[in-house]
């Protein structure tokens, strides 16, 4: 069970890296002088030939370090193994395969058709895994926050988290449709964007709940995780 500074850590890690990430493609974009934000994705801000590319790159190793993190202690909330359900390990695949999607990064900062390299690639394969993952796990946490006996309150979530996973679907799927169309890296950053909001509301409550109270099984001489407090 992850109890302690880990679990505060997990929770706030789900705060944090969507932050920082967000954070890292905005600055990124007003960095590349003389190209419209729109016309860049957030990929290929982390190319060789963008402008500080390492802002993105990291942008992409935070999101996903804290997203297995985040994950791990979602996972150890909603109740461990047998109880929490998919959703919380799909975050956590989602977070590892982001590391790999920063490493492997794009031959341009622009989109380039001809020979391209292996890595560019694995890095376009990955990214729609990653898209495909962030809908599912949606899904799967909408559907078992909708069966929480022991935290009835989550049970309110499923809504706004089977609304989250149809805006990220239709978003992505415009994008898919136009990759170089004119409003194409709007579109992505804002469905990148939902998943990542849907993961800083629920880490927020984690951050406000005790996760023994939210595992729904009492434990004789343990405390709960101050200074949050069980409501």
């Amino acid at each position: 069970m992850v109890i302690g500074l880990a679990a505060r850590a997990g929770a706030w890690a789900g705060i944090a890296g969507p932050a920082l990430f967000t954070g890292a493609w905005l600055a990124s974009s007003l960095r590349q002088t003389g190209y419209p934000a729109a016309d860049i994705q957030i990929s290929g801000l982390a190319a060789p030939d963008a402008r500080d590319p390492w802002i993105m790159l990291a942008g992409f190793l935070v999101l996903g370090g804290c997203g297995v993190a985040f994950g791990a202690a979602l996972h150890d909330a909603l109740g461990g193994r047998g109880r929490a359900g998919p959703g919380p390990r799909l975050i956590q695949g989602a977070g590892v395969l982001t590391v790999a999607a920063g490493l492997l990064r794009r031959d341009h900062m622009l989109l380039a058709s001809g020979r391209l390299s292996w890595h560019n690639h694995a890095h376009d394969a990955i990214s729609a895994v990653i898209y495909v993952d962030l809908v599912v796990a949606q899904l799967l946490l909408a559907r078992r926050f909708g069966r929480d006996a022991a935290d009835p309150g989550w049970r309110k979530w499923r809504p706004w988290l089977l609304a989250g996973a149809g805006v990220t679907a239709g978003l992505l799927t415009a994008f898919a449709a136009g990759t170089s169309a004119p409003d194409a890296g709007i579109l992505q950053r804002v469905a990148v964007t939902v998943p990542q909001a849907v993961i800083t509301a629920i880490a927020i409550r984690l951050t406000r709940r005790s996760l023994t109270r939210l595992r729904g099984v009492p434990r004789q001489g343990l405390r709960p995780l101050s200074p949050w407090k069980a409501n």
